[in-house]
C-alpha cells in the first residue's frame, strides 16, 4: 500500500504565494507520474499539474505560468504556486499514477487525502 502526504496548504490573499508537497512511501519499486488535483465544491476533480518520473510536465490552462510543479525525488513532489487567484480554492490532492510495489506485479493508482488552498479577494 501507498501512503500519499500532503502538506503546505492555506489561506492567503490573492496575489500571493503556497507551495504544496506530496510525498509517497510504501515499499515502492516504481512510480511513474506525481499529479495534483483540485476538487472543487461540486466535488469534481480538475487535473492541475502532473509530473513523470522523467520530468515531462503538463498544466491546466488555468494555471499554466502562475504554478510550477517539481520533483525531488521519485516520491516527493511540489506544486509552487503563486499570483494565486480566488478560482484557485479547493482541495489540492496528491495522485500517484502506475505505481508498482515490491514484490508485486499490479499497477495500481493511488490518491492522498488532500489539503486545504483558500484564496480571498
Amino acid at each position: 500500500q501507498v501512503r500519499l502526504v500532503e502538506s503546505g496548504g492555506g489561506s492567503v490573499q490573492a496575489g500571493g504565494s503556497l507551495r504544496l508537497s506530496c510525498e509517497a512511501s510504501g515499499r515502492i519499486l516504481r512510480l511513474d507520474t506525481m499529479a495534483w488535483y483540485r476538487q472543487t465544491s461540486e466535488n469534481e476533480r480538475e487535473l492541475v499539474a502532473s509530473i513523470t518520473n522523467g520530468d515531462s510536465t503538463t498544466y491546466s490552462e488555468s494555471v499554466k505560468g502562475r504554478f510550477t510543479i517539481s520533483r525531488d525525488n521519485r516520491s516527493l513532489m511540489h506544486l509552487q504556486m503563486s499570483s494565486l487567484k480566488p478560482e484557485d480554492t479547493g482541495i489540492y490532492i496528491c495522485r500517484a499514477e502506475r505505481v508498482v510495489m515490491l514484490g508485486r506485479s499490479q499497477i495500481n493508482n493511488y490518491w492522498g487525502r488532500g489539503t486545504q488552498v483558500t484564496v480571498s479577494s
